[in-house]
């Protein structure tokens, strides 16, 4: 039982939108979904932060992949445009 719960605990993502954690189940998010839970805009633009500093505007087509753990590293920032 230990191990399922350390299992579950490894395989969530902790995206920061506009400065607070969101947690996520899957390895991946779109636009749509950045958008759904922290409620922003349609008509605002939705701007990747990498680590190294450079962003990246986001097409409503854009897949994200995330990676598990929170506060592993630097957490996926996203931000409005």
């Amino acid at each position: 039982m230990a191990k399922e719960i350390q299992e579950k605990a490894e395989k969530n993502y902790f995206p920061n939108i506009e400065g607070k954690d969101y947690p996520w189940d899957k390895d991946t998010i779109t636009c749509a979904e950045i958008r759904s839970l922290a409620k922003l805009p349609q008509e605002l633009p939705l701007v990747e932060e990498f680590p190294d500093g450079r962003e990246k505007t986001l097409t409503e087509n854009d897949i994200v992949l995330l990676r598990p753990g929170h506060r592993f590293g630097r957490a996926p920032k996203f931000k409005r445009g």
